[in-house]
């Protein structure tokens, strides 16, 4: 039986046309126009419930870069071709509006116009839950409530500014205005309510969280500075790998085999330097992760930052890398992990779900294979700040894990040399090769076939091609496939260079790009397959047998890095012919 939620998507999808011309009739931002003072002055905006698009053009003309979020498909076709390219459009829907949640963004902006009437009482909790954990630090949230009688064919359900309050309350918001107002399609027997609602600075808890696990929790090893960081480097590295926890209403689950890939990764340069990391021991001594595999890699020289989502080994380090990754995710599970607790509980801040691998997982290392150990359920206040603050918490760990490795091996008598300890905890990316990409876009040229700079579309011999990071490898040291285009050479040294393309060169480059992609990768079954394993654990993609949804996926994480790191971004006349 639908629920009300499709009965009311279905009957606005099929008036749409009829609807969106009642709604851009109304004044440009006069739903808003009373409480616009309290809005902040650009960045990211969400429009929740967009409808015709009619407020998300406001806002993008009032400089903010928003997401609008519309469950009805027919006004999203209708708002997409509205053609404002500060607007990107997402189909989703409260309660959940998980979608959202997938991208990672945080907003200085959500509006609600004429959608809280249609979310049912008993998930309205859950529902402003998802709102609040979508704000930044000193966000604003902006409602309007509607009373009067309901359209027919649309349910709708009583609103109150007390019950808004008391989710805000709850949520610990302050309120800052509230304002009634007549309906602006003058209809007698409907009004709305306006209610503005800020979020305070830091007002999860989460970093005083992370400050007392890195500074202030008691510690007999550098286990649980080891367990933070390899989450947070998940949330950095594989945010796609999170999914929505099945028990906690505001949680995620990770891949238990991926928090232990990055385990090794971290602690075999540590070992190997036989820097000590506990009170009594020295190299893998006494760790209790380090067992066979471990060791297997201590002396196999090769390099820690190949253990990697989308990775592929032969059989003999396959063998080694999966029984490291299956040790140290029984003493996550029993150490570290049992051992941190939120402050003055007893309660874990990490859950683990523990299964047994079967047998045969094979040599690559997918999300489907780093799963097979196990699941971690990581709230979801830390979750986001290690999402969203990961550039300032990971010198603070590095700082207090290397003090910690120097203060057991003083105790040691073991001499460690100044910046030994922070050399060794350096996160090394895989080695900067454009090789693949390189190759393929050779294999094209050299077979007849078309090769073009994917940001202005003009021919390239082998003489002038570069390849290009698609998100600059200074801000994001990502050498996977789907990064990894070719460019003229002269746009990619003395244009583009170290910036992240503007919004509007994205879009006009989406077709060159896909077609890039389809002829580089696809015509080989491995790097088809590698391009799939590492499109699913950086990506926020729904599918992948659908290359445009990955490249909007590909926008997705351009938006993040923009918000997060503010890299510069790199703009061009694209309406001049190279």
């Amino acid at each position: 039986m639908p629920s009300s939620y499709d009965q009311i998507i279905a009957a606005y999808d099929g008036a749409a046309g009829e609807l969106a011309q009642r709604y851009d009739a109304l004044p440009v931002g006069a739903v808003f126009g009373d409480v616009r003072h309290l809005f902040p002055d650009g960045g990211m905006a969400l429009d929740v419930g967009a409808g015709s698009g009619r407020d998300a053009r406001w806002l993008s003309s009032l400089g903010f870069e928003v997401v609008a979020v519309e469950p009805a498909s027919g006004f999203r076709t209708r708002g997409e071709g509205g053609g404002s390219s500060g607007v990107r459009w997402l189909d989703d829907r409260l309660p959940a509006l998980s979608q959202v949640h997938r991208l990672a963004l945080s907003f200085d902006l959500i509006i609600l116009s004429a959608v809280w009437q249609h979310v049912v009482p008993d998930d309205r909790g859950r529902a402003f839950r998802k709102l609040a954990t979508l704000l930044r630090s000193g966000g604003i949230l902006a409602m309007t409530l509607r009373s009067g009688p309901a359209p027919a064919d649309r349910p709708m359900y009583p609103t109150s500014i007390g019950e808004v309050e008391s989710l805000a309350r709850a949520h610990g918001m302050e309120i800052l205005k509230v304002s009634a107002a007549n309906d602006l399609q003058q209809r007698d027997d409907v009004s709305w309510t306006s209610i503005v609602l800020r979020m305070p600075d830091e007002g999860t808890g989460a970093l005083p969280l992370v400050r007392g696990i890195i500074l202030g929790d008691e510690k007999s090893s550098t286990y649980k500075l080891g367990l933070l960081r390899a989450v947070a480097r998940v949330a950095e590295q594989a945010p796609a790998a999170a999914l929505p926890a099945t028990d906690q209403p505001d949680a995620v689950e990770i891949p238990l085999g991926l928090v232990a890939l990055f385990w090794v990764r971290m602690y075999l340069p540590l070992v190997r330097m036989g820097l000590p990391q506990a009170p009594r021991n020295r190299g893998a001594d006494g760790l209790g992760f380090a067992k066979a595999g471990f060791r297997r890699l201590v002396a196999d020289e090769f390099d820690p930052s190949e253990l990697r989502v989308g990775a592929a080994f032969g059989a003999e380090r396959a063998e080694a890398v999966l029984a490291a990754i299956g040790e140290a995710a029984s003493t996550i599970a029993t150490m570290p992990a049992n051992f941190t607790r939120f402050p003055a509980s007893d309660r874990r801040v990490f859950e683990v779900s523990r299964k047994k691998p079967g047998r045969g997982l094979g040599i690559g290392l997918d999300l489907t294979r780093l799963g097979a150990w196990g699941s971690i359920v990581v709230p979801g206040h830390l979750w986001r700040a290690l999402s969203r603050f990961g550039a300032w918490i990971e010198p603070m760990l590095v700082a207090e894990w290397a003090r910690l490795s120097r203060s057991y091996a003083e105790r040691m008598g073991v001499l460690v040399g100044p910046g030994a300890a922070e050399a060794a905890l350096e996160w090394r990316e895989p080695f900067r090769t454009t090789g693949l990409a390189r190759l393929a876009a050779e294999r094209i040229s050299r077979s007849g076939g078309d090769l073009a700079c994917v940001w202005t579309g003009r021919r390239l011999s082998l003489a002038r091609l570069d390849i290009d990071h698609c998100l600059p490898w200074s801000a994001w040291p990502c050498g996977d496939l789907w990064n990894l285009a070719p460019c003229d050479r002269r746009v990619n040294q003395h244009e583009k260079r170290d910036r992240l393309p503007s919004a509007a060169i994205f879009a006009e480059s989406r077709e060159r790009v896909v077609d890039w992609w389809q002829a580089a990768y696809f015509a080989d079954q491995a790097l088809a397959s590698r391009f799939a394993r590492e499109v699913a654990a950086s990506l926020p993609v729904n599918t992948l047998d659908d290359l445009d949804e990955v490249y909007s996926a590909l926008d997705w994480r351009r938006l993040r890095l923009l918000q997060d790191q503010q890299v510069p971004q790199w703009f061009r006349d694209i309406s001049v012919t190279d």
